[in-house]
């Protein structure tokens, strides 16, 4: 195996254990930071409910109290004024939801489903718990869900939801007695869910990735070429020229010319030494042939 071969082999050796650790860690890197951004996206989602929420309560519904005791207006619900919001929001990306998922819920779109239901009986169990993120894969691609717990902190909500005498009539004429009774104060009754699509933020990941594996492949096939062709006039070239010289001196063939490298490296400084032994053994055989 020649000189060159070695010095090859433990480049790819070395550029194989480089590449993977590379490929490994910016690959997660990559995708956690995509998550990081859906994450992002889904938070300010959240807050913007909230805000839609704490604006119904302290600005829209004072102002329809008196029509609420003729007929039960939703606009004044937060929950309500909340969902709508989305619901517009939706009409533009499909994929992004909301959902005030209730276990008991008046209105019975509210309801949740058995994985929401699990993520508000995490709430209930575990109160201190502020945030819950669940990755789930749909028909439709992965989606991340952020899920906030829902809780009854106003004694006013229970003007609605505690006994059920104490609803107004307009309310229940329309929703009936069945559902969304009983709450209680301080109790987890909910979660707000938000649902947003990671497919976008991993596949620019993926592309990310695989641009930087592609540039980071030719930058090592760029060293690989510019490596052997110094080593080819620097190393080997040299090397076989001083060896085809030290053949023709063992052979005993007259008038071999000399080789010295000018430049200061090893590789002229082998030179020099080895023509040096050259004249030396020429002037040795010429006393012997004497």
């Amino acid at each position: 195996m020649g000189l060159r071969m070695k010095f090859n082999l433990v480049l790819l050796l070395a550029f194989a254990i480089g590449l993977a650790l590379a490929a490994y860690l910016s690959d997660q890197m990559l995708k956690q930071n995509a998550r990081e951004e859906v994450l992002q996206n889904a938070r300010i989602m959240i807050e913007s409910a909230l805000g839609a929420r704490a604006y119904t309560a302290e600005h829209v519904k004072p102002l329809l109290t008196l029509q609420m005791k003729r007929q039960f207006l939703p606009q004044t619900v937060s929950a309500y004024a909340a969902t709508q919001q989305f619901k517009a929001l939706r009409a533009k990306f499909p994929e992004y939801t909301y959902k005030e998922a209730v276990l008991n819920p008046t209105n019975p779109n509210d309801r949740a489903s058995d994985w929401e239901a699990d993520i508000i009986r995490e709430f209930r169990n575990n109160p201190d718990h502020k945030e819950l993120t669940v990755e789930r894969d749909t028909p439709t691609g992965r989606m991340l869900n952020l899920a906030r717990p829902l809780g009854i902190y106003d004694e006013g909500c229970l003007s609605c939801h505690g006994k059920i005498e104490d609803a107004p009539k307009t309310m229940t004429d329309i929703y009936g007695v069945n559902n969304g009774f009983g709450w209680k104060l301080g109790e987890i009754v909910g979660a707000q869910v938000v649902t947003v699509p990671m497919s976008l933020p991993l596949e620019r990941a993926r592309q990310t990735f695989t641009t930087f594996m592609m540039l980071l492949g030719g930058v090592f096939l760029l060293l690989l070429v510019l490596l052997n062709i110094l080593l080819h006039f620097v190393v080997i070239r040299p090397v076989v020229k001083m060896a085809s010289i030290a053949t023709d001196v063992s052979m005993g063939k007259p008038d071999v010319p000399e080789y010295v490298r000018a430049g200061k490296d090893e590789i002229s400084s082998l030179s020099q030494s080895f023509n040096r032994m050259r004249l030396s053994l020429e002037n040795a055989m010429k006393m012997l042939g004497e």
